[in-house]
């Protein structure tokens, strides 16, 4: 086996071989063929034909470089274009080898240079490489004859001297054991004459060494034998029966014995393809020339050409295809009609012509798809073949690709193309390309074919999923049930399958003492909220919290967004009643009234709050007069729960007197509570002994009575007080308070102060989004005003009104 990559070693042998000047430049012309092959990229081997299999052809892994342990993770694989599966790669230790029969002659015909081509692929990363395994000839096949016996009939006036054509034997073997050797069994007669014209064309021919004599020898019986060059020599024969005719003693003669035309392929039935001529010295009917093909012409010309047994022309009849054969050797054969009749012999070589009539060949061979969309630049996609059967410029490919995509296409090898990635793909944009890859000969008019690649995008996981808002702001009233579903959260991830697939979770954190999941849960799939417990607006007014959405993919992405939780309230607290003490005077004693006071003297006050916010805290008090009593001395503050006289005091009035005051809200519905006063009235310089109190909803005890006059001075110091430090409160807040001009509630509060002689109505302070605007925090103070009945107005309720204003302070941050 002769491997040509090992060219360094025949140089080391040519060393040895330098004695003299001529011994260098040998020694440089295989230095510049050593380069060249070096630089060709291609493995070459060489190995004979009808070798049994198994036979070693070459170590194909070492010699392109590749370990054999890597050749089966890389995918190593060998290719034979049109040639089956004559030879095979062992890749436990990377030696190809001959795995079936392999004959030259049936692989390459009549051609002298044979060799298989082979496509080595492997992959990670993808390289191709080519081999080719020269099919060396071996002396397997005999010398043929075209046939076995071949007749002759020989005029006996005929000239010594004379030669007489022969169809030699023909040698599917090339070169040396094809090169042959004619011999002729000893006769008198008959000489074999072999030569080789100028026109490479080997002429057989029987020479006549003296004259013929009929009535001595009708018929002489020959044997010639051919023989081959090859070791050991193989022959073949052909016997000839020449008889011998008397009459006609001059032969037809040819003006050429070659005629050479060309002919282009694809000619039309009929067209010309030349005219061959013969004349003879001979007159009348010995004279008229009979043309035809020779007996031993092949089917295939026959059916490609026709020829006039008169005039000589030769026509196409059949396709003429210069792929099939270019060239054609027709043997013709010009008879006279003499008795017996004379022949002489041409030769036509008929030179076929190509055209572009071959549309370029495309085989696309696709290797890694679907591509990444984070796919390096210069990744290759496919690997294009591409042929044409015509020659010259007719078979010159170039291959070009439309649309205009992020592809193109690279030279590889002779005929062969990659599709490469040319620039960054993003499958959000797009997920599939469609190609087209066009291949367009040199001819003119060129011919073209197409081929179409699909390539698809695969998804990787570049994109987190996405809030349609950063932040949202969420209503729930108060006191829900547990579970109830309050709001949902949905982000859009634009990746595919497992990239796209987005689960929620809560941002853990602690509100208060607890943990955010104690009071809120998310669904990971749908990404529903729930309220696990209900809401008390008393406890929690403001809920702020994050729901993180991740998706599926390696590694995964996320973000997160924003809910506010706002708890709204409802009126689920009644009034309280505020206990006596130095807190405010709740639960208080009953002051001592003299029963000399005029109308309006303050003598007591009910003070009670209310948990809720809003117009749910905004309470009211009424005094309710008893079934069948009189007209009451007394009246109490419609917002402020004073006590005060309307008229002055009687005489005969009781010296104890029982109220009861009804303190209620203003929620919907609204809730009560009821407070019990008891008033002991007395005459001037009188102290009292007892006091009482007031329970809600109770009647007080016996109280001891207490100087009149230390109460009345307490009192009115601390109406007086309270008054100023009102009338300051409400200036003021008159002053400070912005014009709210935000994008939810435009318009300034009312603000509502209180009576001269009352305090502020108790309102817990509670911070509440109002809305969701843009724009920095604002503090905005929001009163509520009482709603009236329409219609006329009672002279004690005007006055209360004119006095009496509850403010109901709530600050919300923005």
């Amino acid at each position: 086996m002769e491997q040509r990559p090992n060219i360094w070693k025949r140089l080391e042998m040519v060393f040895s071989w330098i004695e003299d000047l001529g011994a260098w430049r040998l020694l440089l012309s295989l230095m510049l063929l050593a380069i060249w092959e070096a630089g060709s990229g291609q493995v070459h081997y060489s190995v004979p034909e009808e070798v049994k299999h198994g036979t070693f052809v070459g170590r194909i892994a070492q010699d392109l470089g590749l370990e054999v342990e890597e050749l089966v993770p890389r995918m190593f694989r060998v290719a034979s274009k049109g040639n089956g599966d004559l030879l095979e790669v062992n890749l436990q230790n990377g030696i190809l080898f001959v795995n079936s029969r392999i004959d030259r002659e049936e692989l390459c015909g009549r051609r002298l240079e044979c060799s298989i081509h082979l496509e080595v692929i492997v992959e990670r990363p993808l390289q191709v490489f080519h081999v080719e395994v020269e099919v060396k000839d071996i002396n397997d096949n005999s010398p043929i004859f075209p046939v076995a016996v071949k007749n002759l009939f020989i005029y006996e006036s005929r000239p010594p001297g004379s030669r007489i054509p022969l169809e030699g034997a023909s040698d599917a073997d090339i070169g040396a054991n094809s090169l042959l050797t004619y011999s002729l069994n000893s006769n008198e007669y008959f000489t074999l004459d072999v030569k080789r014209n100028d026109e490479e064309i080997k002429s057989l021919g029987l020479v006549l060494k003296k004259l013929l004599n009929r009535e001595d020898t009708s018929e002489h019986h020959l044997l010639i034998m051919a023989v081959d060059g090859g070791k050991p020599e193989l022959t073949g024969t052909t016997q000839l029966k020449i008889t011998v005719l008397d009459v006609n003693d001059n032969a037809p003669k040819f003006e050429r014995t070659v005629y050479k035309v060309k002919l282009f392929e694809n000619a039309p039935n009929d067209t010309l393809t030349v005219i061959v001529n013969a004349s003879d010295l001979d007159e009348g009917v010995n004279k008229d020339i009979v043309y035809s093909f020779n007996a031993d012409t092949s089917a295939d010309t026959l059916s490609k050409f026709h020829l006039d047994p008169v005039n000589g022309y030769i026509t196409v009849k059949g396709n003429i295809d210069f792929e099939e054969t270019k060239l054609y050797e027709i043997q013709v054969e010009a008879t006279d009609k003499g008795n017996p009749p004379m022949t002489d012999h041409c030769t036509v070589l008929v030179e076929i012509l190509d055209t572009n009539d071959n549309v370029p060949e495309l085989v696309i061979k696709s290797l890694l798809l679907p591509v990444l969309e984070d796919a390096p630049l210069g990744t290759v996609i496919a690997l294009i073949s591409v042929s044409d059967h015509d020659s010259d410029v007719n078979g010159q490919v170039t291959c070009t690709l439309t649309p205009d995509a992020p592809f193109k296409l690279l030279t590889a090898f002779k005929n062969y193309y990659s599709l490469v990635l040319d620039s960054a793909l993003d499958r959000e944009s797009v997920v599939t390309y469609e190609l087209v890859v066009t291949a367009r000969d040199g001819g003119s008019p060129s011919l073209s074919a197409t081929a179409s690649v699909t390539v698809e995008v695969a998804d990787v996981n570049d994109n987190a999923p996405a809030f349609a808002q950063p932040e949202y702001t969420v209503f729930v009233k108060e006191n829900n049930p547990p579970g109830c579903h309050i709001f949902t959260v949905s982000a859009r991830d634009a990746d595919a399958q497992e990239n796209a697939l987005v689960s929620y979770s809560l941002v853990e954190r602690r509100v208060g003492e607890r943990a955010l999941s104690s009071y809120v849960s998310v669904h990971a799939e749908s990404g529903k909220v729930y309220a696990l417990q209900p809401l008390d607006h008393e406890e929690l007014e403001l809920l702020q919290f994050q729901v993180s959405a991740r998706d599926a993919g390696v590694p995964p992405l996320g973000s997160n967004v924003t809910l506010q939780v706002f708890v709204l309230d409802e009126n689920d607290n009644a009034p309280a009643l505020l206990p006596p003490g130095a807190g405010g005077g709740g639960d208080a004693v009953s002051q001592p009234v003299a029963r000399s006071v005029g109308a309006g003297h303050v003598v007591a006050k009910v003070r009670a709050v209310d948990a809720d916010s809003g117009y749910n805290a905004w309470l009211s008090y009424e005094l309710l007069s008893e079934a069948g009593g009189a007209r009451s001395p007394f009246r109490v503050g419609l917002y402020t729960g004073e006590i005060s006289t309307t008229r002055a005091l009687d005489e005969a009035a009781a010296p104890r007197q029982r109220l009861l005051v009804l303190v209620k809200d203003h929620g919907e519905p609204a809730l009560t509570a009821t407070a019990t006063v008891l008033l002991s009235l007395v005459d001037n310089g009188q102290t009292p002994k007892t006091q009482s109190r007031m329970s809600p909803g109770a009647v007080g005890t016996e109280l001891a009575l207490v100087d009149v006059n230390v109460y009345l001075i307490i009192a009115i110091c601390a109406v007086s007080s309270l008054l100023v430090l009102t009338l300051l409160l409400y200036t003021a807040l008159r002053c400070s308070a912005p014009p709210t001009e935000g994008a939810c509630r435009p318009g300034k509060p009312m603000l509502v102060c209180s009576s001269a002689v009352g305090s502020w109505s108790y309102s817990q302070q509670r911070r509440q989004r109002v809305c969701s605007g843009e724009g920095p925090p604002k503090t905005d103070l929001m009163a509520f005003s009482p709603s009236l009945p329409s219609g006329p107005v009672s002279r004690d309720v005007q006055e209360q009104l004119d006095g009496d204003i509850d403010l109901s302070a709530k600050v919300s941050n923005f």
